[in-house]
């Protein structure tokens, strides 16, 4: 870590030219820009549906398959390295495809996995207190982690979607978008985590958390079909790429 801050130090340098200071005047304006909302709520989504599972799955797989931390554990990060690894893969999609369609793609496979997850029933008890070793897991759980997969490889894919979409709506307003949607990322993270949370207290079972999920990601479906044609007969249209 500390040869990397050192590098960084060495080789980083400021972009050349004039840095305008922004107001808080210029964050109002840009939030009273609808569009803005919408890229918000569907990062709000993506990133967040991605982080809020990275933190809630250990939990889950213990709970509700009885899986051992360390299985736990080793599960999760196969399934977050799908959505790490594949957002790249999702911004090449929507620079072939356009971002509209892509991530209404992303969207249909997010909440079709949800759906799914939220009906699954839970396993069998380990034979061992400290829960089922990776290798003895029953099948059960392994369809839940090919789901889990799949569902945040969509995510992580749709996040990348999102940010072939944003620089061509906000060219000149792309450093203050950027850092808008990503913290609304950041708060779907902790809003889900917690949805999941209150879910198994309420009602015993994690089901209606992933429904939530579920019906989240159809509202960012539909906001999609809703403004598509707006978007493409204004700036997109204007910005010469695939919308």
């Amino acid at each position: 870590m500390l040869l990397i801050l050192a590098y960084y130090a060495y080789a980083a340098k400021d972009a050349p030219g004039e840095r305008k200071p922004v107001s808080l005047k210029a964050y109002g304006a840009l939030l009273r820009d609808p569009d803005s909302r919408w890229f918000m709520f569907f990062y709000f989504i993506t990133f967040g549906g991605f982080v809020g599972l990275a933190n809630a799955l250990p939990l889950y797989f213990s709970v509700q398959y009885h899986v051992s931390g360390v299985a736990a554990g080793l599960l999760v990060s196969l399934i977050v390295a799908f959505g790490s690894g594949f957002r790249p893969v999702g911004g090449l999609i929507a620079d072939r495809i356009g971002g509209i369609r892509s991530l209404s793609m992303f969207f249909g496979v997010v909440v079709a996995a949800y759906l799914v997850i939220a009906f699954m029933p839970e396993g069998p008890a380990a034979p061992a207190p400290a829960g089922w070793a990776l290798t003895e897991m029953p099948r059960i759980a392994w369809i839940s982690v090919l789901l889990f997969s799949i569902g945040v490889l969509a995510l992580g894919m749709g996040n990348g979607a999102v940010f072939q979409l944003i620089p061509l709506r906000f060219r000149q307003e792309i450093g203050l978008m950027t850092g808008m949607v990503g913290c609304a990322g950041g708060i779907g993270g902790f809003f889900l985590a917690k949805a999941l949370g209150i879910a198994k207290g309420m009602t015993g079972g994690f089901g209606a958390g992933f429904v939530f999920f579920g019906l989240l990601a159809l509202l960012g479906f539909l906001g999609l079909a809703m403004v598509k044609v707006r978007w493409r007969t204004t700036w997109g249209a204007a910005s010469g790429a695939r919308v």
